[in-house]
């Protein structure tokens, strides 16, 4: 903010940008994974993260930023369900649980990491090598893939539908803008109102056009497998109980316990790499046991872990966050990717662009949603918790106490609705196959969208 002379308003730009263009990319996969070769899209997708990477670290203006995250945002909106769909056409449906948790284990190092390092660069450094550190690891990807990838996945040249691309745009671009408006702004707020409005309009003139046409843009038949829906729900209102600790335990530990944002970056590190690994573990289990029998203990440890954060308290030590933010992240770990390797292994091949794709894109939505409602939650909460202002006039002191007990209390309740959507979530896993794997329950046919 100071270095461009800025509004925090303005900054968080920086993040919605990067956030709803990476949403919009998301949709649109499923088409480039099946029409552009394997090799070629994974190039393209890392020489435009590195162009905006290397645009972001040469910013010397808050415009040549944002279009910097912009570029890096087409990129890794791409790169991600790319390599999911590439792990599962490499890796047999036996051996998919190890590869997928190999998968979780990478994608999730860095955000590990991040914090702490983006700490320690910039108490060092200026901001910009955040982003200079990155550039010689994009280089050497982009080498290594010109040497070494092969085409995986196969190419199909499906015909390009615009109208498809303009309502997926039109369509979950404002859907996620007015949910992470939401949270600030509030739900009754006209640009919430307009963008959520047209955003589900559009999603749902974007739904009815894929399901009507003989070529879709994103294959929704995906979800005629019982298996897929349920596994996608599950993951879709874990999302939601995930960003409850995300969104709240950070604003506990800076605003009431009075930590730095290196400190509580400090706090969150042991759980985001035990997650890390523990995702790899359970991924190959899944291959042994399949995903009933990691999702249920795994949904039961978050459960019992986030009970201390309803009850927080001016007293609570950061380590005793760390602990149960540790063993929460530990029950996730054993979710994430059994779950979602047990409903692609419910799909024929051929449907793995597109349901990569729309787990993602569910995910990416439930996530912004359950931000947006249990911010909205947070602060209704504690306003309803709040001393009478005039008592800030008479006594100022006793206005600031009960105002960080109404705060503390806002979280605490918070978290218990947090705590009901993983019993809910919980609940739907029950119905999960015990079996270990079965033959595909779906295989849709792409030419007249007919399930076999």
């Amino acid at each position: 903010m100071n270095y461009f002379k800025i509004e925090a308003s303005t900054v968080q730009w920086v993040t919605t940008a990067y956030m709803l263009t990476n949403g919009i990319m998301i949709p649109l996969t499923a088409l480039l994974l099946e029409k552009v070769p394997t090799k070629k899209l994974f190039m393209f997708s890392m020489l435009a993260f590195g162009l905006g990477t290397l645009a972001c670290a040469l910013s010397s203006t808050f415009e040549l930023l944002l279009v910097g995250r912009v570029i890096q945002a087409i990129g890794a909106g791409i790169m991600m369900p790319l390599i999911n769909t590439v792990f599962l056409f490499v890796f047999p449906k036996e051996k998919r649980g190890f590869a997928m948790g190999l998968y979780g284990l990478v994608i999730s190092f860095a955000p590990a990491i991040g914090p702490t390092l983006a700490g320690l660069v910039i108490d060092r450094w200026d901001w910009n090598y955040l982003f200079y550190l990155l550039i010689p690891i994009i280089v050497f990807d982009v080498i290594f893939s010109y040497f070494f990838m092969k085409d995986i996945i196969p190419s199909k040249n499906p015909k390009i539908d615009v109208l498809s691309i303009m309502l997926s745009t039109l369509g979950f671009g404002p859907l996620l803008y007015g949910f992470s408006s939401a949270g600030s702004k509030g739900w009754g707020n006209p640009v919430v109102i307009i963008t959520v409005a047209i955003g589900l309009l559009m999603s749902v003139l974007f739904v009815w056009r894929q399901l009507s046409m003989k070529n879709p843009m994103l294959e929704l038949h995906v979800f005629k497998s019982g298996t897929f829906t349920l596994t996608t729900i599950v993951s879709s209102i874990l999302s939601i109980a995930q960003v409850g600790a995300s969104v709240m335990l950070p604003i506990f530990l800076q605003n009431i316990l009075g930590k730095s944002a290196f400190e509580s970056g400090l706090i969150f590190l042991p759980g985001a790499l035990l997650m890390a690994v523990v995702m790899m573990i359970s991924g190959r289990i899944f291959d042994k046991i399949g995903a009933k029998k990691l999702v249920i203990p795994g949904i039961t440890l978050l459960i019992i872990a986030s009970i201390p954060f309803a009850n927080m308290s001016i007293g609570m030590t950061a380590t005793s966050i760390a602990i149960f933010y540790s063993i929460r992240y530990i029950g996730i770990g054993l979710v994430s990717m059994p779950l979602q390797t047990e409903g692609m292994n419910d799909l024929d091949n051929k449907l793995m662009p597109h349901a990569t794709a729309t787990v993602n894109m569910t995910k990416q939505i439930s996530g912004s949603l359950g931000t947006a409602v249990l911010i909205t939650m947070m602060s209704s909460f504690t306003i309803s918790n709040a001393p009478n202002q005039v008592l800030a006039k008479t006594n100022l002191a006793l206005y600031k106490s009960q105002m960080l007990d109404a705060t503390i209390k806002g979280m605490n309740t918070t978290f218990i609705y947090v705590i009901a959507v993983a019993v809910v979530a919980l609940l739907f896993s029950s119905f999960l196959k015990s079996k270990k794997h079965e033959k595909p329950e779906l295989e849709v046919n792409i030419e007249n969208n007919t399930a076999i």
